[in-house]
Order: C-alpha cells, then structure tokens, then sequence
C-alpha cells in the first residue's frame, strides 16, 4: 500500500527544503497574477516561501500533494518540518510557521494563544485526513493477533504483564502465545496519536484506563520514544514490544498489526477502507467554519482507532502573502483530486459530509 521510498522523509525530521509550490501566472515580487493557467487550486498562486510544521502522520500526504500541486504551479516554496503535533501549535502559536498540522483539534487552553496569533481572526482546525492508528507488535509466531478494548487498556496501564495472560488468550482462542514479558511502548514527545490512542481507551474502557488524556502520555511504566518513527524502531528491535503508530510506519517498517475489536465485537484490521468506515460518525462539534470533530471510539463499524488530521489556520489576520498562499494550497488539498491521493498511501479520505464543509471553510480564509 505505501512506498517505502516515499515514506523515508517521515518521523519528524523536516521535510526539507523547499517543497516546491505553485506560483502560476505570478512575477518575481510575489504578486497576484491572472490564473491563467488553470491551477490545481484557486487559481491565484503566490511566490513566496512558507513554513508549516507539525503531524507526522500528514507528512507522506503534505509530499504527495506538493507533487500534484506542482503539476501546474511552479516557484513558491514550502517548508513543512515534521516535528509533531504538539510541537507545530507552539510554533504557529509563536508565528514561526503559516499553518501547523496536528492530529487533534486545538485544546480550550490552546485556543486562546492561537486565536491571538491571528489577530484579525481565529484560529481555525480544519481536518484534512483521516488515518488509523495501528496497535503494531513484536511477537514471533503469532500473526494477526486480536486485541479487545478492555484488553489493550490493561496491556498499556500495566495490568496485564505477559503475552500468555488469559485475558490475551480468551481473545485469541486459537492462537499459541508465548510466555514473554510485555514491552510497551509510547510515545516521549507531545503526540496527537498519544491524544487519539488515549482518548479511544478513555471511551472503552474506562473502568481501567483512569489516566489523564492529551498530548502526553500519563500513564505509569513502558518505554518512551520520540516520535512515531521512534517508536516503530523500538518495537522492532524489542521481542514481546507493543506499542501504537500510524498505519503508515506499521506498513513501511513490516511491523505486525492487531486486529482491534469495534462496538460491534468485531475484531477488525486496521486500512484506508476500515479508517474510512469507522470514520462515518465523527461528528462536529466546532462552530462557524471552526470543524472539530468528536470520534465516535465505540462505532459499530470500521476500525474503531483512527484520527483525523487538522491543519490549523488563521481564517484572517495572517500577513498577506502568507493567507494567499495557505488558502490556495489548502484549497488544493481539499480539493476532490487532493484528497483522491490518500487512499493509496494508508490514509483515508474525508467523507462528503465533512469535505464541503472543509471546502467552504477554506473558501473564506483571508
């Protein structure tokens, strides 16, 4: 499914370089031009240079929609550092970057600050991708294990110690499980998969999972590790680990995936196509163009453990240039031909209901 090749720039270290923008029927001072060319986004493009920073998980689809955005635009350029969700608010917060992608809406608390960076506007979380989160695991001779909510909860709070517990073994009857300790493994940096991983335990199994949510991982005991490439990388090297990660580092680093159970008591595998149908009843609970959504964990179809992926914008009060450039790449990218990408590399697209919404959103960016 994905490209091993393309997937090589992932895992936190900038996305280098100018990814190279479009600047069709514009002149060297970055002014407006004529949109003769019939661009793959607004039709206004602008030469200049911008920075964004943020989600690992967006990193492989931020590559594939340059490409396809250069296809008619050449010239402007974009810095996309993947630094992780955490890290890419604080720096649009600061106005360091033009817009930051994070794998969770902006918290209450992060609201306020970002608001304020856009002076003129508000903060505005836009997703843009939908993606499972995939349990990925180190168990030799055991394939296609099955996971249950309330299992997976005790393995990450420390209850269940060894791969031959008889909780594991009642979810997998006829599997032959080894003795060996559990390893497990998180993420060390402010994550949005920490947040989505958490928030899904918190929602099924709350009788055991009592840690605090958010970007940082809370709970007690396993191995910490810098970003998702990071923890695939353990997870590898470590026999009985277990941990969780973007589908697209399982598949790039031929890591073993569970099969999670749903609402539905169905044990289902992490895809694009599962993503999407467990997807279906997000719901939005942002106002006006603001689109944060609230996952429905307990869905009685799909993979029940995905996320969506927001770029934060400013809806107005971002220096000119910069709000030209973002509203014509973000137009792009939700666009039907940018999001006709993501199925081919483990992301999922965004339903109708959500991408005319999305649409209209950035329609209004200025």
């Amino acid at each position: 499914m994905i490209n091993s090749t393309r997937l090589a720039a992932l895992g936190g270290v900038a996305l280098a370089g100018a990814l190279a923008l479009t600047a069709c029927g514009t002149d060297d001072n970055g002014s407006k031009g004529s949109g003769s060319g019939g661009t793959a986004a607004s039709g206004d493009c602008v030469k200049s240079t911008v920075n964004a920073a943020g989600s690992t998980a967006q990193a492989n689809a931020i590559s594939e929609w340059t490409k396809g955005y250069q296809q008619n635009c050449a010239g402007a350029n974009l810095n996309y550092n993947a630094n992780g969700s955490g890290a890419g608010i604080q720096a649009f917060t600061q106005g360091q970057v033009a817009f930051a992608g994070s794998d969770s809406a902006l918290k209450p608390e992060e609201h306020g600050p970002a608001d304020a960076r856009c002076k003129a506007g508000k903060a505005l979380d836009l997703p843009m991708v939908i993606g499972p989160i995939a349990v990925v695991y180190n168990l030799k001779g055991v394939d296609g294990l099955q996971l249950s909510p309330t299992t997976l909860a005790s393995i990450f709070a420390g209850k269940v110690k060894s791969w031959d517990d008889a909780s594991i073994k009642k979810d997998n009857p006829q599997a032959k499980l080894p003795s060996t300790p559990i390893k497990t493994v998180h993420r060390a940096d402010d994550s949005g998969t920490t947040d989505n991983f958490t928030k899904f335990l918190t929602a099924t199994a709350p009788d055991i999972w009592k840690f605090e949510g958010g970007k940082k991982w809370t709970a007690p005991g396993g191995q910490g590790a810098t970003k998702s490439d990071g923890v695939s990388t353990v997870v590898k090297q470590t026999d009985g680990a277990i941990a969780y990660a973007e589908l697209s580092y399982a598949t790039n680093g031929k890591l073993q995936t569970a099969k999670i159970g749903n609402g539905a008591n169905q044990f289902v595998e992490p895809s694009a196509e599962t993503a999407s149908q467990g997807a279906a009843g997000a719901q939005i609970v942002g106002t006006g163009n603001d689109l944060a959504l609230k996952v429905d964990y307990k869905t009685k179809q799909g993979y029940p453990i995905i996320l969506f992926t927001y770029e934060i914008a400013c809806e107005k009060g971002l220096p000119d240039q910069q709000a030209k450039f973002v509203k014509s790449y973000l137009t792009y990218t939700s666009s039907q031909q940018g999001q006709s990408v993501l199925s081919g590399l483990g992301y999922a697209p965004l339903p109708d209901s959500i991408l005319t919404k999305v649409q209209a959103a950035v329609k209004g960016l200025s």
